[in-house]
Formats: structure tokens, C-alpha cells, sequence
């Protein structure tokens, strides 16, 4: 047998009975020095049981350290007996006693006294395989004591040469355990081991951990220290420039604006490259000439940095009851906006990670585009910014200019974001339909980007040349025209129709919105000026004839001067205004009575378009002359309406015979088609039943009835085909007083988009032939008295 292998070595003791002191924070070790102070009325009663006897306790660590009194089942069942070396007192009246650990022992019983405790104990078998591995073992934690005390401090020079002497395995591990910092529950696991080895193992685990630990603080301790001496060196340098500077008279603020951009930038928000390329920028302040121009140019950039948001967009609390409210409370109707934003808002409620949406409100003038803009700000509890596109030619409008062109700056976008403060307003681009191009870029491409939410996110500014992110941010345009927005930007855009308004939600705009506004901005109190339902009406249909409320305000606006003026003249307290006092205060009706428009005439039609103004109603014009062979035809008409016109013209010739007029007509007369307002342009084909009519009644005397509106496109085969804009046409109807409109079958869907008050008032007429369209604009008593029938005809 190997002088190293040899036998189990096992020890064991007598069972006696011993005085317990309960420790806290610690756990006692055989042959291990072990000083306490002593102060529980338990533990000193112990130690005076111990005295009587022959002065060994049993040192024993409790579970719970806010125990002041443990019971025995709050005792761990292993502990070490322990002699009592030395004691005195102290001013507390405790006793500072000092302790030498004896054996590991385990605790079979615990009984309770009046003074304390005490614990029938046995004595632990040591257990130890002599062996090459353990005596391995021994010198590699001595080794490991060594390290841990030249890294830490944490072990005493007596302890470290203890180690290094000792050739018991067992001490050495429990020197260890006592010394070495360790969790209690760990210390007291290494104290009920029995296994030498295992104990010794379990050691050098932990020694070997505090090691690895101590190693990584001292890494990260050397990077911080590495870091802190390039800081003061660099602080160190540039006070040396700045020295020098002033000793050779050229001092300037150039260096110190330099630190103070420095600072700035550490304590920003931004991202680490823009902090990157910021600092940089500032490392370039820092050498260029105090005379040169670059300075300024560089200043501007790096102050842009600083001003522009970036991080994380500040937390929102959405309350769709709160939204409601907001949108109703600013704007009138309008339910397709509002339940699209109440859309978003209630998915943002429960996904944080939806893109913001790209909205682009189309409508005429005056309906509550911009302001309703300003509104979703205020639901969203967002900060407002909004540009105008109108008439904008230059890329360089959106993206900005490159900083070598003197006096460059970012494009209106960032500029917009830096007036916000914030990385998720909403962000109004007003007139995006009037953007135009030239020689110097297409900024509707440049819009591209922008309004992209796959691609805005990383949005290049030609300035900046930084990517920014976009993607928080709440994107609405609006246009007159979604027509004229091109074909690629429009594809990217979320658009939602404004149609006009009707005289009812006119009234109700003037009632709750319009006559409050302009009280208050006139300074006039509620009760000053009082305006009733009847005079609204009339005002808006005789001074007014607009799809919005634009002009409707102005006129209010007029009478509320009127009223102020004798207000502030004394000349009356109060005003109470009445149909007949309004055409005092804003002057005669500048529209005729309906009546007066209505009536029937031959060759003039009343047909149905919508202008970027909304709907209208367009009295189409028709005769023939005898004279040369010709068809002309005026109003400023584009190609595709003039289309439409020979369209009309070509049927009107192959239904001659069965109209009464001969098909060699069209061969000695000249006929003329005029569509009235020749300054404005009008496109489309929707006018083409409204031509064909014109032209049949011109042709054969019949009258048109003036109570009757149309619209659709015509083909050579006299089919009816449907048409866009529905809801306008009708509308612009209906302001007319014109209570009866032929429409397309095809377009019956989108009845259901108009009022639900204008549907009850109107009576619409679903044809798909021409023949049914001539049988409802042509009354039967003229059709008879020209010897005329178009029986069957009629559409139902």
C-alpha cells in the first residue's frame, strides 16, 4: 500500500452534555480562534454553566438572525464545542470572551432551561483517505489563500502563513471556512462535511470563485482607471491650451465652447453613432482656425444635434373616452376620421410595436381639413406641427441642403421635429396636392421616403446625413384633390374622403362652432347678440354656396362687427337678429331664390361634377345653327370630356329616326356644346349623359326639366356607365334645391354614404340606359306634343 493510500482514519467521541450559545452572522470551526461579545441573557448564562464545570460550550449558528431568543428548532443540528480561553467584561454588561474551537459535533437533543439551553452532543467521525489528490489538494488551497490575500487584503498575514505551515487537510479547510468570506449557509454546509476531502474540495471551489471575481473587478477597475486618465489628461491638455492661447494674445471662446458642446453632448440623449459624429464635429472646431469660416458652419450642425429629440418617445396614456370627447367637442360630424383615429388609438392601446398611420384627408376647401389635424393632436395628447406644401418646388425643401452650400440648414421636416421637441407628434404636410417640381427635384419624391413606414425609420436628411428615425411620428396630409397627388406617393397614403357639408350640419357647425368662435374673439357676451335658426338658414343660402363653412364664417364674422359697432356706440344693449335685419347688416342675397333657377329650357341641362371646391352643379349648353357641317365645343373642356362629348354626339345621330329629326342633320347644321364658367378646366366623363340629353333636346325642341340633375358616362351604344364622386354630387344637389338626380345602377352602393337627412329629402333615379335618362329629364306632355314616346323607357 502507497504511504499516501492509506486506511479511513475515523474518529469518534463521547456523547456528553454541554451549555449551547446560539451565534448569528457566523459559524465556529474546530482549532480555530473564535472571539464574540457576548450579551444575550441565554448565552451568558451558558458560559457561567460552563465556568462551574469544566469551561466547554457548544457553539452552535441559529437560522434566523433576528431571532434575539431562538428556540432549539431554530438551531442548526451540527455545531463545534468550543473552550472558553479568556473573557472580560464590558460597559454594555456583556463579556467579550474569547473561544477556542474544539470538535464538529452533532447536536442529538436540545433542552430548555431558565437561564438557557443546553445539548446532549456526540462527537462527528472525521473521515480522511490519505491519498496523492488530497495532499494535492492541501498545497493548491494554500496556494489559493496565498492569491486570495495578495488580491483582496481580506486575509491576515498570520492566517496566509498559518495556511502555508499546516499539513492537516482538515484544519486547513476549516481555516478556510472560518476566514475566507462565504454565505453562513455555506459556511455551516463545509462544517457538517465529515469527508476531508470533500471539505477541502469544497474550499478551493470557493476560493477558486473569489479569485475569478477578484480578477474581473480588477479588469473593470483598470478600464475605469484607463478611462478616468485619459479624461484628465485631456482636461489637462486643453487648460494647457488655453494657456498658451492667452499668453500669445489670441484667446477666444472657441475652446471653451468646445467643452461646454462636450458636456452637452455626454448628458444628450442621442444615439452613440450621432454622439460619435457629434464629438468628431467638435474635435474639428477644436483645430480649425479661429478666423476661418468652418466655424460657424460647424457650430450650426453640432447645435442642430443637440436641438433636434431623439431617444425614446415619451409614454402615453390613451383613453378612447377622452379622444371621443376631444373630436366632438372641436369638429362636427366627420365620423369616418374620428372612428379611424378611435381605430388606431384603441391598437396602440394594446400593441405598442403598430406603426403610426399616413392619413391623407381629401376635400374641398372649408370642411375642417387643417383643424382637424390640430384635433387628433389634442385625442393623442401629442405635440401639433404642421408645413404647407403649397407651391414648394425645391427637393431641398424636404431633405435640406448639403452643408457645402453657404447658409444650408435641414429640410422643413426636421425642422418641424426640432420645433416639436418630441420623436412622435403629429405632423400635418397641409396642400400636399399643390406640391409642384422643376429643374432643382421632384419634392413629392423626396416625400417618398418620408411617408414610407417601411423605409422612414432610417429617414436621410441631406444636412444631418445622419438617418433618423421617423416611425413614431403621426403623418396627415391633406388635399383639395387626391387626383392631382402622383400615383407613387399617393399608393402610400391611407385616404379618407371629406365630402361637404349639408345645410342642416351647417347650421349645426354655425350653431355650436362658428357664432361662439366669433362672439368671443369680438367680445361680445352670449347675451349681447342672439341669432335664431331661421336667420342662419337664410344666410347660408343666399350669401353662401360652398361645400364648407369657410365663407359662412366670414359672413357671421361681418355681422358680429356690425353688432359690435353699435355695441361700443351705445346705441343698444343687446341684439337679437332676424331674417329681415340680416340683409341690413350683410346686404342683399348675392344667390337668387332656387325657384328662379329651376326652370325648364331647351338644350340646357343641369349635370353634376366634383372641382377641388367639391361638388357642383354644371348648366350644360347645347344648340344648332344651319350653316357649315361642324361640332364645337367651349367651357375649357380637356380631352377626355371632349371625348365624351363626340360620344354623345355619336348616339344622338344613330337615335335621329327614332327621335323625329333626320340623321343628315348633323351634315347641314353646326352644332355647339358650351359648358358655362369657360375659366375654369373640367376633365372627367361623368358629364356624358348630361351632354346626350343636351344635345337631344337642342335637336329636337324638347325641354329639359330645371328640377333635374345628372350624372354618368355615356357610350356609343347609349349604356350608362358609373361614375366617382357620389356623395359631392349629390350634395352640391342638393344645395341647389334640386330634389330629383339620375345616377348609374352601378353606383347605387354608394347611396349609403350620403346623409341620411339629404337621402330622405331626395328621390334618385337608377338608369343603365340612355333612353331611361331621357325618359326622366323630358316631360311626357312635351314628348307628346312633338308626336314623341319613349314608353317603356322609364327606369324603375
Amino acid at each position: 500500500m502507497d504511504a499516501f493510500e492509506q486506511d479511513v482514519v475515523a474518529t469518534t467521541g463521547a456523547i456528553s452534555e454541554l451549555p449551547v450559545v446560539p451565534l448569528v452572522k457566523t459559524v465556529a470551526f474546530p482549532k480555530v480562534s473564535i472571539p464574540l461579545h457576548v450579551n444575550r441573557p441565554g448565552s451568558l448564562w451558558a458560559i457561567e454553566e460552563a465556568e462551574r464545570h469544566d469551561g466547554i460550550v457548544v457553539l452552535v449558528t441559529q437560522r434566523r438572525r433576528d431571532r434575539r431568543k431562538p428556540k432549539p428548532s431554530g438551531l442548526y443540528s451540527v455545531g463545534t464545542t468550543a473552550r472558553i480561553v479568556r473573557k472580560y467584561k464590558v460597559p454594555d454588561g456583556g463579556l467579550s470572551v474569547l473561544f477556542q474551537g474544539l470538535e464538529r459535533v452533532e447536536l442529538l437533543e436540545i433542552g430548555e432551561y431558565e437561564g438557557g439551553m443546553l445539548a446532549t452532543t456526540v462527537e462527528l467521525p472525521s473521515i480522511r483517505r490519505e491519498s496523492i489528490e488530497l495532499e494535492a489538494l492541501r498545497r493548491m488551497v494554500a496556494n489559493q489563500v496565498h492569491e486570495y490575500a495578495e488580491k483582496s487584503n481580506g486575509l491576515s498575514p498570520e492566517v496566509v502563513a498559518v495556511a502555508k505551515r499546516v499539513s492537516d487537510p482538515g484544519w486547513l479547510a476549516d481555516l478556510v471556512g472560518y476566514h475566507a468570506p462565504m454565505r453562513v449557509r455555506r459556511r455551516q454546509k463545509l462544517l457538517e462535511m465529515v469527508d476531508v476531502y470533500d471539505r477541502l474540495y469544497e474550499a478551493s471551489v470557493h476560493l477558486s470563485e473569489q479569485n475569478h471575481i477578484l480578477d474581473v473587478k480588477g479588469r473593470i477597475q483598470s478600464k475605469i482607471q484607463d478611462g478616468i486618465e485619459k479624461v484628465q489628461r485631456e482636461f489637462y491638455l486643453r487648460e494647457q491650451l488655453k494657456t498658451i492661447q492667452r499668453e500669445l494674445g489670441i484667446s477666444t471662446g472657441q475652446v471653451e465652447d468646445s467643452t461646454e458642446l462636450r458636456e452637452a453632448i455626454e448628458t444628450s440623449s442621442m444615439p452613440e453613432h450621432v454622439r460619435e459624429k457629434a464629438l468628431k464635429e467638435v474635435d474639428r472646431l477644436e483645430a480649425t482656425p479661429p478666423a476661418s469660416p468652418e466655424i460657424g458652419v460647424i457650430r450650426t450642425y453640432v447645435d442642430w444635434l443637440l436641438e433636434l429629440p431623439w431617444g425614446e418617445a415619451p409614454p402615453e396614456k390613451i383613453s378612447l373616452k377622452r379622444a371621443r370627447r376631444t373630436l366632438d367637442k372641436d369638429h362636427y360630424g366627420l365620423s369616418k376620421v374620428k372612428t379611424r383615429v378611435l381605430e388606431y388609438l384603441a391598437v396602440r392601446g394594446l400593441s405598442s410595436s403598430l406603426r403610426s398611420p399616413i392619413l391623407c384627408l381629401a376635400g374641398p376647401p372649408g370642411v375642417g381639413k387643417t383643424s382637424l389635424g390640430r384635433s387628433i393632436a389634442r385625442a393623442l395628447r401629442r405635440e401639433f406641427v404642421r408645413i404647407s406644401l403649397g407651391g414648394v418646388r425645391d427637393e431641398a425643401e424636404i431633405r435640406g441642403h448639403r452643408r457645402t452650400y453657404v447658409g444650408a440648414l435641414p429640410g422643413r421636416i426636421l425642422q418641424g421635429m426640432k420645433q416639436a421637441g418630441t420623436t412622435n407628434p403629429v405632423f400635418v404636410l397641409d396642400e400636399i396636392d399643390k406640391i409642384g417640381r422643376d429643374f432643382r427635384g421632384d419634392p413629392s419624391s423626396a416625400l417618398l421616403e418620408v411617408l414610407d413606414p417601411e423605409h422612414n425609420s432610417k429617414f436621410s436628411d441631406h444636412y444631418l446625413e445622419l438617418g433618423y428615425d421617423l416611425s413614431n411620428v403621426v403623418f396627415i396630409l391633406t388635399a383639395n384633390d387626391a387626383g392631382a397627388i402622383p400615383p407613387t406617393l399617393r399608393d402610400r397614403l391611407e385616404i379618407i374622403r371629406l365630402s361637404g357639408y349639408t345645410e342642416e350640419e351647417k347650421l349645426h357647425i354655425a350653431r355650436g362652432y362658428l357664432l361662439p368662435r366669433q362672439l368671443r374673439e369680438h367680445g361680445i357676451k352670449k347675451d349681447q347678440m342672439v341669432m335664431g335658426d331661421a336667420a342662419i338658414r337664410w344666410l347660408t343660402r343666399t350669401h353662401t354656396r360652398e361645400a364648407g363653412v369657410r365663407n359662412l364664417e366670414r359672413e357671421l364674422a361681418k355681422v358680429c362687427r356690425k353688432v359690435a359697432r353699435r355695441l361700443a356706440e351705445g346705441k343698444t344693449k343687446s341684439a337679437r337678429i332676424s331674417q329681415s335685419q340680416l340683409e341690413r347688416l350683410v346686404g342683399k342675397p348675392k344667390y337668387l331664390p332656387e325657384d328662379e333657377r329651376h326652370d325648364d329650357m331647351v338644350g340646357v341641362v343641369n349635370g353634376l361634377a366634383v372641382t377641388q371646391f367639391g361638388g357642383e352643379v354644371l348648366h350644360i349648353e347645347a344648340a344648332w345653327t344651319e350653316g357649315k357641317a361642324g361640332f364645337t365645343c367651349t367651357g375649357n373642356l380637356s380631352d377626355v370630356m371632349e371625348e365624351s362629348a363626340k360620344a354623345a354626339r355619336s348616339y344622338a345621330r344613330a337615335k335621329a329616326q327614332e327621335f323625329g329629326f333626320q340623321p343628315n342633320l348633323f351634315e347641314k347644321s353646326r352644332v355647339h356644346l358650351h359648358v358655362p364658367a369657360g375659366a375654369v378646366p373640367k376633365d372627367g366623363p361623368s358629364a356624358g349623359t348630361a351632354m346626350g340629353t343636351a344635345l337631344m333636346s337642342a335637336l329636337t325642341g324638347v325641354k329639359v326639366r330645371g328640377d333635374v340633375a345628372m350624372t354618368g358616362e355615356i357610350t356609343l351604344r347609349g349604356k350608362v356607365l358609373p361614375i366617382g364622386g357620389v356623395k359631392e354630387k349629390v350634395l352640391a344637389a342638393h344645395r341647389l334645391g334640386i330634389e330629383k338626380v339620375i345616377l348609374p345602377s352601378a353606383n347605387e352602393s354608394d347611396l349609403d354614404e350620403i346623409p341620411r337627412q339629404v337621402r330622405r329629402k331626395m328621390n334618385f333615379v337608377l338608369v343603365d340606359q340612355m333612353e331611361q335618362v331621357l325618359a326622366e329629364a323630358f316631360r311626357p306632355e312635351d314628348l307628346r306634343g312633338r308626336g314623341m314616346s319613349l314608353a317603356g323607357a322609364a327606369a324603375n
